[in-house]
């Protein structure tokens, strides 16, 4: 049973990757490019200005591939390979928690699950370390930003199966609702008090001036920023999505036709 629920979770995932490298091709990707043209155009005001060479922001050529390649396959393959990951993640969670939170039906499960992972997993370290797109961070901090935010996934991953566990304990004790109020208000201030610890990390490019104070080439515009982590945003919540009706469908399928045919 294990088995057949982990490959429809693969196959949801697969679906719900497509999806999703549509949705990032149509509405992410001008903003890449917009955000790579601002690079382009620091990096010529630098050079203009004689002092590149001191005041580089060079992400390097892509490894060699070009956009065409970075955009369609590059980016298609890696939404395709992230989403039958979450999938994977999605079934085991589905799996393990089918029958032992209560009288749930498998579609409603698949929305809780889907609901509380996206939260979990992206929603929240968002909020601390927002996606960027190229040309908003430096190079050498490259290493401290990524097990930051690693950091934080598993942290508030943790923290929301703490405050699950500890909704349950209280359901005896201050009914259903008011334990979920508890466990929902303990997530919340853990993860405040862990925003708080954690460092914050501000690399949004500013205007470049010349020695005179003047500016020679603006900040990095501000509604590129907003509409990349808007439509960022938006690329999970299709993923989460579709994985949740595509999933909960086949697996609601799957159990009841597995209830069926046990005895009366």
């Amino acid at each position: 049973m294990e088995k057949q629920i982990i490959w429809r979770g693969l196959l949801a995932g697969a679906l719900a990757g497509v999806l999703a490298f549509v949705f990032a091709r149509i509405f992410v990707e001008p903003q890449i490019e917009r955000a790579i043209e601002y690079e382009d155009g620091v990096g010529a005001a630098h050079e203009a200005m004689a002092s590149h060479a001191e005041h580089g922001h060079s992400h390097g050529d892509g490894g060699g591939f070009d956009r065409a390649v970075q955009m369609n396959i590059g980016m298609g393959l890696g939404v395709l390979l992230f989403s039958i990951a979450i999938a994977a993640i999605f079934a085991v969670v589905f799996a393990v928690a089918y029958g032992r939170v209560g009288n749930v039906s498998a579609r409603l499960l698949s929305l809780y699950v889907a609901g509380g992972m996206l939260l979990s997993l992206y929603v929240v370290p968002a909020l601390k370390y927002p996606a960027s797109p190229p040309a908003l961070s430096l190079d050498e901090t490259i290493r401290q930003r990524t097990l930051l935010y690693l950091l934080m996934v598993v942290l508030s991953a943790a923290l929301l199966v703490g405050a699950v566990y500890l909704g349950r304990q209280l359901v005896a004790r201050l009914g259903a609702w008011n334990a979920t109020l508890a466990a929902a208000g303990s997530y919340v201030a853990a993860v405040a008090v862990l925003m708080l610890v954690l460092p914050g990390i501000d690399e949004t490019p500013g205007p470049l001036r010349d020695d005179g104070g003047a500016i020679v080439y603006e900040g990095f515009p501000a509604d590129v920023l907003y509409e990349f982590r808007l439509y960022s945003l938006g690329t999970q919540v299709v993923i989460y999505a579709t994985i949740a009706l595509v999933f909960g469908a086949m697996a609601a399928k799957l159990l009841e036709s597995r209830r069926e045919s046990l005895p009366a």
